[in-house]
């Protein structure tokens, strides 16, 4: 069971970093929004393979056979692969690669904020976005929160494919 969480783990982290690279080229004139979306596509693609890994594991390696809680630990652990993938990539993106990303993100957000908001509730929310921001301004913090994010989405994708692909 190592040898498969390895190898599917590896290949998770390494088609993250492909399309993290594409994104980067192809999504730098994109707006937070359609960026956003295609982070969470991008999440799901990669852990996509915790569903190949489990059934690999079930038909290759298990006869056919696996249940419930072993394909959901098996999932789970190709999800930490997946998920240290995405916080590495965001560590080096948010402190060397676009070490403006926060102030860029915090002034989209607040563009967002002055369409619908006005007065004394714009202030608020503005004040409120802010010391958030500033909360979580380190790159390890983000990438801490990017980990969390994706063992989350995980959980759930290994939650779907333990329940598809158990066989007992």
């Amino acid at each position: 069971m190592k040898k498969i969480v390895v190898r599917f783990g590896l290949q998770s982290f390494l088609f993250a970093a492909v399309l993290f690279l594409i994104m980067l080229l192809v999504g730098k004139d994109m707006s937070f929004k359609v960026q956003e979306v295609l982070g969470y596509l991008s999440i799901v693609a990669s852990l996509s393979f915790v569903f190949f890994g489990i059934k690999h594991y079930r038909d290759k390696e298990n006869s056919g056979l696996i249940s419930f809680g072993k394909a959901l630990g098996l999932g789970m652990l190709i999800t930490v692969f997946v998920a240290l993938g995405f916080a590495v990539i965001d560590f080096i993106y948010t402190a060397y690669i676009n070490p403006d990303f926060l102030q860029q993100y915090t002034d989209y957000s607040i563009t967002e904020l002055e369409k619908t908001l006005f007065g004394e509730e714009l202030a608020t929310a503005k004040q409120k976005l802010i010391s958030d921001m500033e909360s979580m301004g380190s790159p390890s913090f983000m990438a801490a929160m990017m980990f969390v994010t994706v063992v989350l989405v995980g959980f759930i994708i290994s939650l779907l494919s333990s329940l598809i692909l158990q066989k007992k």
